[in-house]
């Protein structure tokens, strides 16, 4: 097995702190506005991807970012991959404020 060096390897706290910044940005100050959800979600997807890539690993990714609002209903969510764990990763980020949920995944897969 070839040695992965830092560079081709899906790095968890890397990808969790991009996550963080993108959802920060995006709706860090905000309260819940349903007008406003799926431009935040464009724009944390957006967001994530654009620091994913200035990364320049050899990576496909996937990001996944759904908002919800805080009222008490239930929210399960759930994934199951089939791939290679010594490449390929994955990182799902949840952030709360007083008024609204925000999850979000990335799937990175090695090219």
């Amino acid at each position: 097995m070839e040695d992965l060096g830092e560079e081709s390897l899906f790095v968890v706290d890397e990808v969790s702190n991009i996550i963080k910044d993108a959802i920060e940005e995006t709706i860090g100050g905000n309260t819940y506005q349903q007008s406003k959800v799926n431009q935040w979600t464009s724009s944390v997807v957006d967001a994530c991807l654009a620091a994913l890539t200035k990364l320049q690993k050899p990576f496909k990714y996937i990001v996944t970012c759904t908002i919800m609002q805080k009222n008490g209903a239930g929210l399960h969510t759930a994934s199951s991959c089939y791939w290679d764990n010594t490449t390929d990763g994955s990182c799902t980020v949840r952030w709360e404020n007083k008024t609204m949920y925000c999850i979000v995944s990335v799937f990175g897969l090695s090219i």
